[in-house]
């Protein structure tokens, strides 16, 4: 049993790390607050002083506000149904006894160690392209008119590019889940007669639920600030700008700090509210 002496040494020795982390977090969204009330262009005469809530009502009365929000829910709804009913298929299958059973799992799971930006490219010029792309030969040889996908389809490929990359942690959480599962329970419902769909809609996505559940929760956070693959393919056109690009182009290509800010504070409660959301929809999965 710790002692008193030995907890607080523990105490002493992950203060560091505990203040490093804390400082990691506070100090930027400390500035951005900051910023955030102020008028404030680098190049356009710097900081010009406090403007309260100014910076806030310029950036949800904007045009591009609404649906720059609309997109990025979309996105992350969309890539969200790929990958979780895409994931558990792949789960189940790679979970079967094949040959080559090691490499073929490494080679499903090898695409979420690609770059976002290195994905979007080869995405955009090797698939997409209507002129030389994979996809536009493929199109040809059926007789069919190429597709300028990032242009005419430009929202259902931007989920198709971060799904593909999202896939595979969907599909290597999913299947750890599946091999915890007791095969007796199985045996058991097939030797009572029960058929493959029951099976799986009784027993496996049951067990599957809580890896569901961190599937969801985890990948919200991270496409909730989706950017490179919208910067490296459609640069927000189209009806592709989420907010996070939305808030780049305030604070880059507008040299507006003040209003980008303000956009930032925008997008923090935006994660929240969904977060808060999926927790109350599918949070409970964690406690089971």
């Amino acid at each position: 049993m710790a002692t008193q002496h030995s907890r607080s040494a523990a105490r002493l020795m992950m203060a560091p790390a505990v203040v490093l982390l804390l400082g990691w977090m506070l100090v930027p969204l400390i500035m951005t607050l900051y910023f955030s009330f102020r008028k404030y262009l680098p190049l356009r005469g710097g900081d010009l002083g406090w403007v309260g809530f100014d910076n806030y009502v310029r950036f949800i009365t904007s045009s591009a506000f609404w649906p720059a929000v609309q997109a990025t829910l979309m996105i992350v709804g969309g890539v969200l149904l790929i990958t979780v009913v895409l994931g558990v298929v792949l789960a189940l299958l790679l979970d079967q006894p094949m040959w080559g059973q090691g490499i073929v799992r490494i080679l499903v799971i090898a695409p979420f160690f690609v770059m976002p930006t290195v994905s979007a490219l080869v995405w955009k010029n090797m698939f997409m392209d209507p002129v030389n792309g994979l996809l536009a030969h493929l199109w040809k040889f059926f007789g069919a008119e190429p597709v300028a996908w990032l242009s005419e389809a430009s929202l259902p490929s931007i989920i198709m590019i971060v799904s593909w990359q999202w896939l595979p942690f969907a599909t290597l959480i999913l299947l750890t889940a599946i091999q915890s599962l007791d095969s007796e329970q199985l045996e058991a419902a097939e030797m009572d007669g029960a058929p493959a769909l029951k099976r799986f809609w009784f027993i496996i996505l049951p067990h599957l639920s809580r890896a569901i559940t961190v599937v969801v929760l985890i990948q919200t956070i991270f496409l909730l600030s989706i950017f490179a693959e919208i910067f490296v393919t459609t640069q927000g056109s189209f009806g592709t700008r989420t907010l996070t690009y939305l808030i780049f182009q305030r604070v880059l290509e507008s040299q507006n700090i003040g209003l980008g800010s303000a956009g930032g504070v925008y997008a923090i409660i935006l994660a929240n509210i969904v977060a808060l959301f999926l927790m109350r929809i599918v949070g409970k999965n964690l406690d089971a």
